[in-house]
């Protein structure tokens, strides 16, 4: 089966955290991953664009009732009308979660995914929290995602 990594962060961010976000998705496609993400803007569409550039896949897991929601570089998305319930999916449906950037949504993801037992990587997080792998790079965090699965 694919590995799915989950690339998790704000719905709108600055330039910074979309290079970081695009980079983590380029990553992610050079190594034949499934990118899962919430399909939206922000973090999701720059980690999206990214791996399509490198010819990846991409799934968004969508809050609300329309496929039309997802960001332009998602080639499977899953409508949930679930709003925020939908991080559950996401926590649950990943291999392994990269964090970067992030909001309160972006924290519930972590706690979700952390409670299921996958691994969390955080690049550019402003939280500190126990059981998560800080990394310093994109790529930096990508290897990490991968050393997790293995």
């Amino acid at each position: 089966m694919e590995i799915q990594i989950g690339v998790i962060g704000t719905g709108s961010c600055d330039s910074e955290i979309d290079s970081l976000a695009e980079e983590v998705g380029r990553e992610i496609a050079k190594r034949g991953a499934c990118l899962l993400c919430g399909g939206m803007e922000g973090v999701m569409e720059a980690a999206c664009r990214g791996c399509k550039e490198e010819g990846g896949k991409t799934v968004g897991i969508l809050p609300g009732s329309s496929a039309n929601e997802a960001n332009p570089y998602v080639d499977i998305a899953i409508v949930t009308d679930m709003g925020h319930a939908r991080n559950a999916i996401i926590a649950s449906s990943c291999d392994v979660v990269i964090a970067v950037g992030g909001e309160y949504g972006t924290l519930s993801e972590i706690a979700l995914s952390l409670k299921n037992c996958k691994p969390v990587i955080r690049l550019c997080s402003r939280w500190n929290i126990e059981g998560t792998i800080p990394a310093r790079s994109a790529k930096e965090a990508v290897d990490m995602a991968f050393e997790q699965i293995n």
